[in-house]
């Protein structure tokens, strides 16, 4: 007897975000630390901006993961990737890779990118393994490089950034 119960993550939609998305990926993006939070402005602008470069994972109603992308303008061939959020309750349900396989094969089919690009601090593992997986299961070379240093910060308390570098060879849809 199958006594297995669906959870949650097992109705995830993968769509385009919305402007009406902005509020809600503010407050996905505050429950998921060490992620810096921007302004609600700012989560308005990337949904309706950049909805083409970006992904959400809704369940039941509700924003429950993000990737947040653009294309840098000095840089045509290659998707930058702003931000990665699960909402803390749905983590560990392959929800960040299953948005990173579509977003990735989206972006490369309608764009033509060869590379990605991202920025990760040394203490998010989580991120790092997402993005070495992802490099795995695609068979494409992964770089990674200081680029950031923590005094380019300011007087806060923001860790240094690497740069982690994708590709080529990434494979649209």
């Amino acid at each position: 007897m199958n006594t297995e119960v669906a959870s949650a993550a097992d109705y995830i939609t993968l769509r385009p975000p919305e402007r009406s998305d902005g509020a809600a990926l503010h407050d996905l993006i505050a429950s998921c630390p060490p992620l810096d939070l921007n302004s609600r402005y700012a989560y308005l602008l990337l949904c309706e901006h950049h909805a083409a470069t970006c992904v959400v994972a809704e369940a039941e109603g509700q924003l429950v993961g993000a990737i947040t992308a653009y294309i840098p303008p000095a840089k045509p061939d290659t998707l930058f990737i702003w931000q990665v959020a699960v909402a803390p309750d749905m983590q560990g349900h392959q929800i960040a890779s299953r948005m990173l396989d579509q977003l990735i094969a989206h972006c490369a089919a309608s764009y033509r990118f060869q590379k990605i690009e991202t920025t990760i601090s040394p203490s998010n593992i989580g991120s790092r393994k997402l993005f070495e997986s992802y490099a795995r299961r695609h068979r494409v070379d992964i770089q990674a490089q200081p680029y950031l240093a923590a005094s380019e910060f300011g007087a806060g308390q923001h860790e240094e950034e690497w740069l982690y570098q994708l590709g080529p060879g990434l494979r649209a849809a």
